[in-house]
This record gives structure tokens, C-alpha cells and sequence, in this order.
């Protein structure tokens, strides 16, 4: 990284740091719903974007962190900061064991696997009456959406970092080589339970740290929020629109769609969704890879990570360096 964009994303960060002492009320709340769908994505990336693995069940560690969150409050009178870093923590132990068995399936298997993992989860957490049966739990009122705020401003941009490391790395290296044949970046010495276990973990613990700020804000865990399709659909929906499997994919798309999605709905309430799907298809069909990967390819330059394109063919530069995978980066 260079310091100058170090520099950068230090001042967009402080900016958005102070917007909860500048806005309130719905403005707040967008800024609020646009970072939590920008961390959203980029957990969702980590596993589909740079490992392949197309995954249609984050919304299951999602909603562990804020059971075990809420847990925590009203069972042990934990303060809803530290239940929170334990929900994020929870649902690392959760991915696994859980990726050891999900990871063994590929393409739509994986994805429908992961699916019926969030459900189960969902059943699982809404049939005992210690978590509240299908009414969930109801936290103390009265929270205020600044710490929650700063909180998932913390996180999302933990997660760019991580995405930012990846895109440089020799362990994003290997997720990249088996992205594009597991098994012949296996014969050339890559762990690939390891590594693509590693990154399933990683993609669990960005969307379980933001579950336990979402279900503080709305003083509630109500299973059929925190286990929501739309949450997953969403993320997933963004990541694609500005460019799977780089780094400024997520933020673009999320931020983009985020602020068309409002705005639709301000004036067409009744209509927003029939006309923001026809947008999206139209985007996608012009814009198959996505925003991001679009720009760089009009302009001829590399992406805004510093790297080749990730969705393109390694550079015979690259594969050069992965023919060395055993000895430098396996």
C-alpha cells in the first residue's frame, strides 16, 4: 500500500467517523444500513470472490453473532460491546467445524449447502425456549445507534483491510490459484483445506462482529431478521454489481446500490423494487464483471487494488510466481 493511499483511506474514515455528530434520524440510519451492507460484502467476498466458493448461507454467522450477543446481555449482564465481540468470536468456532464438512461440496452444492446451513440455524435458534423460541429475544431499550455506528464503521473497514492484504498476499495468492483449479493448485503445494478453511472462517467473522450491532440497534433478535435471505441477497447482489474478487468492488457496489435503493423508494414506493431489478439487469448485461473491473478495462489500467484484475487470467507473471507455490508461498 502506498502512503498516499493510506492517507486516503485515513480522511474517508475519519469523515465517516463524524457523520453520527453532524446527522440523525434517517440520514444517520442510511449511513448507518450503507456500512453494514459494505462489511456485508466484503465477508461474502473473501469466500466467493478470491476462494470460488459461491456462498448463499452467511447470513447463518450473521445471526449466531446476535443470538449469542443477546445471549450474553440479558443472560449474564455482559456489556453489549464485549457480547458482541464474543458473538464474532462464536461464529468462527461455528465456521470451522461447519466449513471442514461445507467445503468438500463445490459449485451449486456448496451453494445450496450453505443455504440450508442458515435455515437450520435459524430452526435451531427459534425451537428452544432459552433463545426465546420464534419470538427471539428482546434486549433492553433505549440503545443508541452512535456506538453502533462506530462499531460497524470499525469493522467494515477491518474488513477492507483484510480484502486490502488478500489482494497483496501469498495466502490471497493461493485462494486465487484455487479459485481457478483447486486441484492444480493443490499439485502445487498448496494446503487447500487449509486455506480455503481459514478463508471460510474469515468470511464468518466479519458478518457475526456486524449481527450483534445490528440486533443492539433495533433492541431486538428477532430470528427472521438476523436470518434474513434478503441480507445474504442483498450482500451478494452488491459484491457482483461493482466487481467480485477485488478490492473496491464491495464498497462501490454497496455504497452505489445502497443510495438507488433509497432513493427509489423515496419516489416510487409502491414500484422501487420492479424498477430497481430492471436496473440491475440492465447494469449486469452491459457490465458483466462488474463496476469496478468495467472502469479499469476502459481506462487500460490495472485495478484500484494495485494488481492485475482479478476477475481476468493470471499474467503470465503470475503464473510464473504460482509455478513456485511450494517453495515461496505454500
Amino acid at each position: 500500500m502506498t502512503a498516499r493511499f493510506l492517507v486516503l483511506v485515513a480522511i474517508v474514515t475519519a469523515l465517516l467517523a463524524c457523520a453520527p455528530l453532524v446527522l440523525s434520524g434517517y440520514y444517520l440510519n442510511v449511513c448507518y444500513i450503507t456500512i453494514l451492507y459494505v462489511g456485508l460484502a466484503y465477508g461474502w467476498n473473501v469466500i466467493s470472490g478470491y476462494a470460488g466458493y459461491f456462498s448463499f448461507g452467511q447470513v447463518a454467522f450473521f445471526g449466531s453473532g446476535a443470538y449469542v450477543m443477546g445471549l450474553l446481555v440479558l443472560n449474564l449482564h455482559w456489556n453489549w460491546l464485549a457480547a458482541t465481540v464474543a458473538g464474532g468470536l462464536a461464529g468462527v468456532v461455528i465456521a470451522i467445524p461447519a466449513g471442514y464438512v461445507m467445503l468438500r461440496l463445490r459449485g451449486p452444492f456448496f451453494s445450496l449447502g450453505m443455504f440450508g446451513l442458515a435455515q437450520t440455524a435459524k430452526v435451531l435458534f427459534s425451537a428452544s425456549d432459552k433463545t426465546g423460541g420464534g419470538a427471539g429475544l428482546y434486549l433492553p431499550p433505549g440503545s443508541d445507534l452512535k456506538p453502533v455506528y462506530w462499531w460497524t464503521l470499525a469493522v467494515a473497514l477491518a474488513a477492507f483491510i483484510t480484502t486490502a492484504w488478500l489482494d497483496r498476499s501469498a495466502f490471497g495468492l493461493r485462494l486465487r490459484a484455487m479459485r481457478e483449479d483447486e486441484r492444480v493448485a493443490g499439485t502445487l503445494g498448496v494446503d487447500v483445506t487449509r486455506a480455503k478453511t481459514v478463508a471460510f472462517a474469515i468470511s464468518a467473522l466479519i458478518p457475526a462482529l456486524l449481527g450483534g450491532g445490528y440486533a443492539w440497534f433495533l433492541t431486538t433478535v428477532d430470528p427472521e431478521a438476523v436470518f434474513s435471505p434478503r441480507l445474504d441477497l442483498q450482500a451478494i447482489v452488491m459484491a457482483i454489481f461493482g466487481g467480485i474478487g477485488t478490492l473496491w468492488g464491495p464498497l462501490v457496489g454497496a455504497v452505489f446500490m445502497t443510495q438507488i435503493s433509497e432513493a427509489l423508494w423515496a419516489r416510487f414506493p409502491q414500484a422501487y423494487l420492479m424498477i430497481f431489478g430492471g436496473l440491475l439487469v440492465a447494469l449486469l448485461i452491459f457490465m458483466p464483471r462488474g463496476l469496478v473491473p468495467a472502469i479499469a478495462a476502459h481506462f487500460g489500467k490495472r485495478d484500484a487494488g494495485g494488481g492485475p484484475l482479478s476477475t481476468t487470467t493470471p499474467s503470465p507473471h503470475e503464473q510464473e510466481r504460482g509455478s513456485r507455490l511450494p517453495e515461496s508461498v505454500a
